[in-house]
This record gives structure tokens, sequence and C-alpha cells, in this order.
């Protein structure tokens, strides 16, 4: 897969840099060079990028500026944002930035960010799983399958505490396992592959197993140590369901 690129930053010789490395890359392609971001905003309205290698500090509309005027979509491009200024970070993350670049950097650096791109545009156009085919093979509801980096993983449904949703991913809470499992889906998608007998959504950010339940009111829940609020959205339905056991 060769991704469509571009980079902008008002310095001469670093917009040269990042271009050259860009350059040298096998899987991207450098669609342009831009000395400020207005410039570039016309470009990413007009073609199909993938990626942004992105200045921060730049006259009239800065990096940051950029990345909150173009969003974040499923056709939006990705960024990695390039500077001298380290307490930029923070900001970075907050508009959802791939990745971050400190000034200066070698190829080594660029290319850890180049990979991490490539593998996330990898994993995004994947095949969807065939979900008519594992139902048939696992109609008893036992498992789940769930993408996890580079392959398919398989979950016991019996395992599972409680699903965390974190923007473009989801963290599976699982018994007797410290770490979650990160996966690239949405909440809404697996809500939709879970069984209702054994599942419910209470709340924009959570998905909890009924069974692993310890303790609950009509506005919480405890699982283990955690404790969840039920949204106002869900609570309807979870009253019903905390109203069968008073």
């Amino acid at each position: 897969m060769t991704l469509n690129c571009i980079a902008v930053d008002d310095e001469p010789l670093a917009l040269g840099l990042v271009c050259k490395f860009i350059e040298q890359t096998p899987f991207f392609n450098l669609v342009g060079r831009y000395p400020s971001a207005v410039e570039a905003l016309k470009v990413i309205h007009s073609q199909k990028i993938d990626l942004i290698y992105l200045d921060i500090q730049m006259p009239d509309l800065n990096g940051i500026e950029l990345a909150r005027v173009i969003g974040k979509g499923p056709e939006t491009p990705r960024i990695i944002f390039t500077t001298a200024f380290e307490q930029f970070g923070l900001e970075g993350y907050k508009v959802d930035a791939l990745d971050y670049l400190l000034k200066p950097f070698n190829y080594e650096e660029f290319l850890r960010t180049a990979t991490k791109a490539h593998s996330y545009y990898e994993l995004i156009n994947r095949p969807a799983l065939p979900t008519v085919a594992v139902e048939s093979e696992y109609a008893d509801d036992q498992y789940l399958f769930l993408k996890v980096e580079y392959q398919l993983v398989r979950i016991a449904l019996d395992d599972i505490l409680y699903i965390e949703g974190l923007k473009d991913y989801i963290k599976v809470h699982l018994k007797n396992v410290e770490k979650g499992v990160l996966s690239l889906t949405s909440l809404k998608a697996l809500e939709e592959k879970l069984s209702s007998r054994r599942f419910m959504r209470v709340h924009r950010s959570y998905i909890v197993a009924l069974d692993k339940i310890t303790s609950m009111t009509k506005n919480s829940l405890q699982i283990g140590k955690r404790n969840i609020t039920v949204g106002n959205q869900y609570k309807d339905a979870f009253i019903q369901f905390v109203g069968k056991w008073l």
C-alpha cells in the first residue's frame, strides 16, 4: 500500500528535509510541499491525501489550527506533527495526531512514524471479518474474533468483564488478564455482534458483561473494583434489567 503524503513547514530547510525523507520511503508518495497551512488546506480539500507531516508554529494558520479545521473522519488525512517545541505534545494528542516528531530528527526517527502510519492504514483497510461464517461456526456464542494489530484474535466471551470505547479503538477488559486487549473497531460495531442476553451497553463508552456485575444501583454498577456510571441514554433499559432482581 502506497500512502499519498504532503509536507507543510514554513522553514525551507526543514521542509526540504521532510520531503527528502518522504521521497526515499518506498511506501510513500510525495504529492506536494507547502510553506503554509493555508496553501496546504486547498490541496487537502481537492486531492486524496493520506498523511500530512505538519509543522506547528507557522504564521496565519498554525498546525494545531489546521488539524482542527480538517477535523477527523474516515476520509480525513492523518497528521504527524513536526516541531522544535516539546510542550506541543499534549495539543497534538487533543487533535488526535497519529504521531509527533521533535526537531531535529533523523531518518531513523522519521521511518518509525512512517511505519506506524503504514501499519495504521493497512489495518483499517483490511477486509471486514466474515461475521456470518464466524457465527455459524460458533453458534453457541462462546467466542468473539477481534482484529488485534496484524491478526484476528479469538476471545472467549466468558472471560470478558467489560468493553471500553477509546476513540477509534475499543479495549476489552478480561478476567485474570492485567492488560486489556486493544482493537481498531467501534463500540457500536461490537455491540451489534454481542448477544443482548449476555451484554448490555450502559454508557456511550462502556458495554458490560451482565454476569460479571457484582453489585448495582439504578445509576451505577460494580464489576470487581471498577465502578461504571450508567449513562442517561441507557438508563431505562438498565433500570428494567435491575427491576428483575428487586
